[in-house]
């Protein structure tokens, strides 16, 4: 629940002519979001041209969180223009609008002020230049739908656009920004600006790019992680039909870029992605698998189950005294949690356009993560970043698997050795053997509890993965949840299993296993102390208030646990919490801080023939005083429970390296007739804006396993749930 993001911001503003006159207006600021994100400047956002609609630059990713719609929301209300007005544009992956990025539900916490800022600017310097022209004061005019009036007189935007781009940049500083009250555009819902281009099936995603001259290209990668490529046969598949070429990639790395550096591999070039398919059948490769030997899930298995009977490798918190707070407690609880690896299984497959040029590389791609895609692609074709243009294009989904680069890099190489225009597309099959896994763990926890029923103590040892000899990429489970916040006596500690699978970041990254693990531990907690579970979250939150008030009430950063209070009660009274319920179904709670929001779920679950039906889920969230777009707000909500009730029945197991599923026929995803009533409902506070695409997700786990629990009285401590398990 401690997690903090502490931005740090140098705001500048530049101007400059747009093409045939007009105005084109940027604004930037510094921010370590991401480790992978430098500190730097941002590009033009607002382009008034002298003639034609106003066009709106939104410069992060878009894969379905509708922030190509929402960003230039902001800059409109402030820009006093109507919402037809203008247009959207997406924004090429350049430096000039770093940080760019599509993760940690971070855009409206990080461009909240900037974008409005931008949008303020530039009425301002337009304001001016028609104050200019007739001999007023900027302030004795007025904006309505992008005409300024004074005394009976009007000009249009356009009209000043190029005498406006001749004035010096506002100081943010000094910039009005509107009152809450006034906004006109932010509040209100706007549908996605792509909308009606993807009812109509217009080519918009990656996988949609067209390039002239063009080949179709598949990568054969190794079959497990660890293997090695030892001989490759490919004169069978060189002369199929429609194949143009057929060649062998050996694997490379990029320094601090190692983990996505290029695999071992046979890459087919063919006139169409179905010829280059068929020609992967006829292949013969030799593949050296010693390396991925032993790296089998049930070993795994054992191998966390003696570590987690160890004391810990690394402590990673130690508060107070915790041993000697646990064995004086009046009440104890152990209880062991697991939780499997997870795929991203994104709705689009991995895809990469890629046409390396004499003087340049453009690539085509649906990446989440244009920055760090661009540098490492220079990395592996020997070449200057500026020479990259990246065309950001829709993703059909991310999750946080299109962080990960790795995609352009093949087709990157395979372009260059191949002289033509590229376009790689990954089969579903390609997807979930090679992705970066949510990472699995093992976690032992303790809990010890006085005569009152209040945590005195909490003891965790987690078993997660490492590879290379550090934490893997997205495995770290020290984050500290509702027992480590209110225990005064804390100790959480690791041990690792070495690993050559490739993990990384999850929607809700870390929190989606830790709210499970740590929300139906409370659970447990609650009925060993013989409390209500919304009543003994309640009782614990003010103990520890009392002990620790709120001393930094307006930092929307960090956990607040008076914020978590009132969700927590709000949701209890929504779901009608404590009524009796039908035989096999029961209700559950969980609640978790992520990603700058506060969120509290119940869930109404059946239990019926050994498995469980998720009837209803209410969601209660604090992301702070505005809503911007409320529909794509409560469409992330309602993706965020279905995507979390969804991870609970599917898992990646596997043998020797190699991953045993391989398709959605044994990997389920959640099916229509599956999927829950939703209610959702934000609790407005004084709070700045933050992110709701992430922190929604963590806290239905717990919910629906603490519901299974009060439906049929046994303790999920395991997932994945399997048919008939809950008999």
């Amino acid at each position: 629940m401690d997690d903090r993001f502490q931005p740090s911001r140098r705001l500048f503003l530049q101007a400059g002519a747009a093409a045939g006159g007009g105005l084109m207006l940027g604004i930037g600021f510094g921010a370590q979001a991401l480790t992978v994100i430098p500190d730097a400047p941002l590009g033009l956002y607002v382009i008034v041209p002298s003639s034609g609609r106003i066009r709106l630059v939104s410069k992060n990713p878009e894969i379905g969180q509708g922030i190509k719609t929402m960003m230039p929301m902001l800059i409109a209300e402030e820009l006093d223009v109507t919402w037809d007005q203008v247009d959207i544009v997406q924004g090429e992956g350049a430096v000039k609008y770093e940080p760019q990025f599509a993760g940690g539900s971070m855009a409206t916490p990080m461009n909240w002020l900037p974008m409005r800022q931008a949008g303020a600017a530039a009425r301002l310097m337009l304001v001016t230049a028609a104050a200019n022209r007739w001999g007023v004061k900027p302030e004795d005019c007025t904006v309505k739908a992008g005409v300024i009036s004074n005394s009976g007189r009007t000009l249009s935007y356009t009209e000043v656009a190029t005498e406006a781009s001749r004035l010096p940049v506002p100081d943010p500083a000094t910039l009005k920004l509107k009152d809450a009250k006034d906004f006109a555009i932010i509040g209100r819902t706007h549908k996605g600006y792509d909308s009606p281009r993807i009812v109509r099936g217009e080519p918009i995603f990656g996988i949609d790019a067209r390039v002239n001259g063009m080949v179709h290209a598949v990568f054969v990668r190794p079959p497990a992680f660890g293997a090695k490529l030892v001989s490759a046969d490919i004169e069978a598949a060189r002369a199929m039909k429609g194949v143009k070429d057929v060649f062998v990639l050996k694997a490379a790395d990029y320094g601090d870029d190692w983990m996505h550096g290029l695999k071992d591999g046979v890459a087919i070039l063919a006139s169409n992605t179905w010829y280059a398919r068929q020609a992967r059948e006829a292949l013969k490769v030799e593949w050296d698998l010693s390396g991925a030997a032993g790296h089998t899930t049930e070993l795994y298995a054992t191998r966390a189950a003696e570590l987690m009977n160890g004391a810990p490798v690394k402590v990673t918190t130690d508060q107070g005294k915790a041993d000697e707070a646990f064995a004086a407690a009046k009440t104890k609880v152990t209880a062991d949690y697991a939780a499997p690896f997870l795929p991203h299984v994104n709705m689009e497959p991995q895809n990469c356009t890629v046409h390396v040029q004499k003087d340049k590389v453009e690539i085509w791609a649906p990446t989440q993560l244009p920055g760090a895609g661009r540098d490492l692609v220079a990395k592996a074709l020997g070449v200057a970043p500026e020479s990259l243009v990246i065309h950001m294009e829709r993703c059909g989904g991310g999750f946080g698997r299109r962080l990960e680069n790795d995609y352009m890099v093949e087709a990157a190489v395979i372009a260059k050795k191949a002289g033509v225009p590229v376009k790689l597309t990954w089969t579903r099959e390609d997807d979930i053997a090679n992705d970066y896994f949510r990472s699995g763990a093992n976690l032992r926890m303790e809990g010890g509890l006085d005569e009152t029923g209040r945590i005195t103590a909490f003891r965790q040892h987690a078993v997660t993965y490492s590879r290379g000899g550090e934490v893997a990429q997205g495995a770290n489970v020290d984050a500290r949840g509702f027992a480590a916040i209110v225990a005064p006596n804390v100790r959480m500690g690791e041990s690792y299993i070495e690993t050559p699978v490739t993990t990384g970041y999850l929607r809700a990254p870390a929190s989606n296993l830790l709210a499970y693990v740590s929300e139906a531990f409370v659970d447990e907690l609650a009925h060993a102390a013989g409390q209500d579970p919304v009543a003994f979250r309640l009782a614990q939150i003010e103990a520890h208030l009392a002990a620790h008030p709120v001393t930094e009430a307006g930092n929307p950063w960090n956990y607040n646990p008076e914020r978590m209070r009132d969700v927590i009660r709000i949701v209890a009274e929504r779901s009608g919490w404590g009524r009796k319920m039908p035989e096999g179904v029961g209700l559950g709670i969980g609640c978790y801080f992520s990603h700058q929001g506060h969120f509290a779920e119940v869930a109404q679950v059946k239990v019926a023939d050994g498995f469980f039906h998720v009837q209803k889920v209410w969601v209660v969230g604090d992301i702070g005083s505005t809503i911007i777009n409320p529909t794509h707000a409560i469409n992330q909500v309602e993706g965020s429970v279905i995507d979390g009730i969804g991870e609970m029945s599917g898992e990646i197991t596997f043998v020797d390296g190699a991953v045993q599923q391989s398709n959605f026929h044994d990997f389920p995803m959640i099916r229509m007739p599956q999927a829950p009533q939703i209610d959702v409902h934000f609790h407005i506070t004084g709070f700045s804006p933050t992110g709701v695409g992430e922190p929604a997700l963590p806290p239905v786990v717990p919910a629906v396993a603490n519901a299974i629990f009060a439906a049929c009285g046994k303790r999920v401590r395991s997932l994945p749930i399997r048919p008939g398990s809950l008999a």
